[in-house]
């Protein structure tokens, strides 16, 4: 049903998938939001007002803004109870349900939109989308919203470089919907973004990504000072605040 690649490792993919937990606090504080836009453009399909599920909603950085909008009854799902206690504590009118995209605690078509932040490539979609399909409303539509440094530029790519890891090199799986009869047809649009950061901060941020989480103690400490040293030697990002570019890539797709 979907592009798995021929190397895939589901051990190594559970562990990044579940290392979130223990650094829920810092996942929050130093990982960038989404785009109004971004949000607005995966909504729109599904109409005015609509009912929304924020599935593997983390710790409440799309929550956030979905209780912003104009949505008529917002619920989020997560597996992770840290990271379901971090979202209490930052989107307190929204309580996190225990759960995961594979098993959706919700009834049949009881939602008109399922958006998933920085969450759908760890989904097992051969067993996700059907579930997503029936707890969407005829007409409903779901959404993928991904935050990617913009590696078009020159120190960014750079930044990239400096962040690898032996477990970053690994192969996982592909940011996409597939088109499947489930949600036969896909859109994308990509919307631009960014993130004030400094040199630390940024730093920070890549502390929180899956593959620097498992790593083991001395492998994590050097490459995060290789990548301090990095920002710290590249005009852009050397001296106080800058702009992190970020592109946000955005799918969904409308229920068959």
């Amino acid at each position: 049903m979907h592009a798995t690649p021929p190397d895939w490792d589901p051990d190594l993919a559970a562990r990044r998938a579940s290392s979130f937990g223990a650094s829920a606090r810092a996942y929050a504080a130093e990982r960038p939001d989404y785009p109004a836009d971004a949000v607005r453009w995966a909504l729109e399909p599904a109409g005015p007002a609509p009912r929304v599920l924020d599935l593997g909603s983390g710790t409440g950085k799309l929550t956030e803004m979905l209780a912003r909008m104009d949505v008529r009854e917002l619920t989020a799902v997560e597996p992770d109870p840290d990271m379901r206690a971090e979202a209490e504590r930052r989107v307190p009118g929204v309580r996190p349900l225990a759960g995961s995209a594979e098993d959706i605690p919700l009834p049949d078509g009881s939602v008109d939109a399922v958006l998933a932040g920085q969450a759908m490539h760890w989904f097992d979609l051969d067993r996700a989308l059907p579930e997503i399909h029936r707890v969407l409303a005829p007409g409903g539509v779901v959404g993928g919203l991904w935050n990617l440094d913009d590696d078009r530029v020159g120190w960014v790519a750079g930044l990239q470089e400096a962040a690898r890891s032996s477990v970053s090199l690994r192969h996982w799986r592909p940011r996409t919907i597939p088109s499947t009869p489930y949600f036969p047809e896909v859109e994308r649009a990509e919307f631009p973004h960014s993130q004030r950061r400094t040199a630390e901060s940024l730093v920070a941020t890549i502390a929180t990504h899956s593959h620097i989480l498992v790593l083991d103690e001395r492998e994590r400490a050097a490459v995060l000072d290789r990548v301090l040293t990095y920002l710290r030697g590249v005009p852009e990002t050397a001296e106080g605040e800058f702009d992190l570019p970020i592109v946000t890539l955005t799918l969904r797709a409308r229920r068959a």
